[in-house]
């Protein structure tokens, strides 16, 4: 596929890869180089402290700074002293500047911390390895951006697992199919854009990842028909289409954001951002159609916006998308007005830079927009699905704005055993069960200095969560003795002797709080 001012990925990706890592174009290597202060601050876009940093620095590593992340030329003998330079002019990395005596990128490429102490590499257009102040101000509409904060959520919210067949819907840059691709047999990787495709590939063959099963289309749409041209000679993907229930783990960092549709309403339209369709429905649309795609025992995990309508409750609609056959846990992570939201994606398309009277007649379209689906307000937030083929689906809606200890991988993964272990269980059947603390839970007392009996007792979390939940001290005395060794119903008898109450009593009251302490994670089952 010819996609002018990309390289391709070819034999001679692996001797670049080896002449980053030579000269520690890593992200170890660039703290040394830049030093603290630089280093975050390229992470933030910011490139004029970097800039400084490497003023007067003649070595490998400052050469490959200033090309692949700082977009300066670079001399030829500097060039040919950190890359192998014929090759990568050959496939495309970079391209003669300045009558020939120079050359710069074609791409951005940033190192990136991978998992187990990896090193990786993501590709992303020049000028886009992060977000930058100006947004996407002055780009094209196919403009591929590298790593930013959602992509990062959602990598560390992702259950990681071996699994045989792993999707990255929407994948732009790849980041997400190059983690899948560490624990994954498989992974296929879509996405709208062929310009998004290539970068992925690039990506992956850079980071020393195997190729992914590169599929261009909207939503499911590639999964259900063979590429053109697929399974010929030099195609860049097999002509197999995947089955129903193909895929163990389908992650999706999607184009959610809510924006006009009306003509001449979204002229900053961008791929990366924005799906075409109205409102909320392109999320909704991933979501009730993953069950279609899910192994049993698969999960579907996506970042989301949602429309705040008047007169619905967020919780009931947004629980509606969910599947039959499917757990869901669906967090709210933050809450904007449409203003807000308005003016959030203005500036991330660069319109308020732009010529006045345009900036207010497209905050209004969007405005009108809003208007028109009665949105009060967008949420945002996380999705994840578990296809279970039950007929009595555990869904938890919450809201959560507040601190969590990343990465939640494995705190999902632990979420959904214990709706499994919940599913059905009666109050007496969770008396009968034995329990243990879980780790990092602390016990904290709330009243006036030297009081003799507190008025609140809080159990918190110290990790994943971070959740608080304040107890009476029945509740918190029967958490401070689950060992494990012990039945619960035998410890609310044993409570209920020593403050002299009928054991039938707190019986009868404790799985009203026994429940959402195990739904929570401040006891685990123990077994």
């Amino acid at each position: 596929m010819n996609l002018p001012g990309l390289p391709a990925p070819g034999p001679a990706t692996a001797r670049l890869r080896e002449a980053l890592l030579a000269a520690s174009f890593t992200p170890d290597g660039l703290l040394d180089l830049l030093g603290a202060p630089a280093y975050a601050a390229l992470a933030r876009g910011e490139a004029v402290p970097a800039l400084r940093a490497v003023r007067g620095e003649t070595g490998p590593l400052a050469t490959l700074t200033r090309l692949f992340l700082l977009q300066e030329p670079v001399p030829l003998a500097a060039a040919r002293a950190a890359l192998p330079l014929e090759a990568a002019l050959a496939d495309g990395w970079v391209r003669p500047a300045e009558g020939g005596a120079q050359v710069r990128a074609t791409v951005d490429v940033r190192p990136y911390a991978g998992e187990g102490g990896r090193n990786w590499w993501i590709v992303a257009d020049l000028g886009c390895a992060v977000g930058g102040p100006a947004g996407a101000e002055g780009r094209e509409a196919d403009v591929v951006l590298g790593v930013g904060g959602a992509s990062t959520t959602l990598a560390q919210l992702t259950v990681r697992r071996p699994v045989g067949r792993a999707l990255d819907l929407g994948t732009g840059c790849g980041v997400q199919a190059l983690y899948a691709a560490q624990h994954a047999e498989r992974v296929t990787a879509t996405d709208v854009n062929p310009r998004a495709l290539r970068v992925a590939a690039l990506t992956l063959a850079l980071s020393g990842a195997p190729a992914a099963d590169l599929r261009q289309g909207s939503l499911y749409e590639p999964l259900e028909r063979p590429a053109p041209g697929a399974g010929e000679p030099g195609a860049h993907r097999p002509a197999e289409v995947p089955g129903p229930g193909a895929f163990d783990l389908i992650v999706s960092n999607p184009p959610f954001v809510i924006s006009p549709t009306a003509p001449g309403g979204a002229a900053e339209r961008l791929t990366y951002r924005e799906g075409g369709l109205g409102g909320d429905a392109l999320c909704r649309t991933l979501v009730q159609r993953s069950v279609s795609h899910l192994a049993p025992g698969g999960f579907c995990q996506l970042l989301a916006n949602w429309q705040h309508v008047a007169g619905e409750d967020w919780r009931e609609r947004v629980a509606a998308w969910v599947p039959a056959g499917c757990d869901a846990w669906i967090v709210q992570r933050e809450v904007q007005d449409v203003t807000e939201y308005t003016e959030l994606w203005l500036r991330d398309a660069g319109a308020h830079r732009g010529e006045p009277g345009a900036y207010r007649a497209a905050y209004a379209a969007w405005l009108d927009e809003f208007a028109a689906r009665r949105t009060e307000a967008v949420g945002l937030g996380w999705i994840t699905l578990r296809r279970t083929g039950h007929a009595e689906s555990s869904l938890v809606v919450e809201d959560w704005p507040h601190a969590v200890e990343q990465p939640l991988g494995d705190t999902v993964l632990a979420h959904f055993r214990r709706q499994d272990y919940l599913r059905g269980r009666s109050g007496a059947e969770l008396l009968a069960g034995r329990f243990l603390l879980a780790e990092g839970v602390v016990q904290e007392q709330v009243g006036e200095p030297g009081a003799e009996d507190p008025q609140a007792v809080v159990l918190r979390q110290r990790h994943g969560m971070m959740r608080a939940r304040a107890m009476d001290t029945v509740g918190a005395g029967l958490a401070g003795s689950c060992d494990g060794t012990l039945p619960a119903g035998a410890i609310v008898d044993a409570i209920a002797q020593l403050l002299g109450e009928e054991p039938a009593t707190l019986r009868d009251r404790a799985p009203e709080w026994l429940r959402p302490l195990v739904e929570q994670g401040f006891l685990l089952p123990a077994g």
